[in-house]
């Protein structure tokens, strides 16, 4: 089976489009409210094709089964600048009706042995399309910029050094 990636990333773009204007939206409305505002940036992604066959070869992953076994193909990131921002945020994410969490992972609390941080939800997201509702798994990642500062390099380090790191 031929994948035809253009139709398959559209309902992830539709999602990461939404879901980012609507974290901008909540942003403006804590600023309105004048209240502490918990929300710094918001940036959101669909995984490149590349990518997601990159990590689909890696994990086993069939690719008639990557709408439900890659949980992060559509990616929203949002920025703050203290921890309890964090946590603050993921409270105000359990809460909505337009959107279910269905796995949580901090990596706060948990920090992983590289020095990774970060908070990340994968939820599901019903995106409306022509042909109907469709549900749409995205991972939201709740992070500092202090922890987005070491993610960066982290990543950097696995992905182009391979394991083998620089002084």
């Amino acid at each position: 089976m031929e994948t035809d990636w253009t139709s398959f990333l559209l309902p992830y773009k539709k999602t990461t489009s939404e879901l980012k204007s609507k974290f901008i939206s909540l942003q403006e409305e804590y600023k309105l409210s004048g209240q502490h505002v918990p929300i710094e940036s918001v940036t959101a992604r669909v995984k490149p094709r590349e990518s997601i066959i990159e990590k689909m070869n890696r994990r086993n992953i069939l690719e008639k089964n990557l709408d439900v076994e890659m949980e992060d193909i559509a990616g929203i990131r949002v920025m703050c600048q203290f921890v309890d921002d964090i946590y603050q945020l993921v409270e105000v994410i359990r809460k909505r009706s337009d959107l279910v969490v269905i796995e949580e992972r901090d990596y706060i609390a948990n920090e992983k042995e590289s020095g990774y941080r970060s908070y990340h939800l994968i939820i599901k997201y019903p995106v409306q399309l022509l042909i109907g509702q469709k549900e749409i798994l995205a991972e939201i990642q709740i992070r500092t910029l202090a922890m987005n500062f070491w993610a960066t390099i982290e990543h950097s380090l696995n992905y182009k050094y391979k394991g083998k790191f620089p002084e």
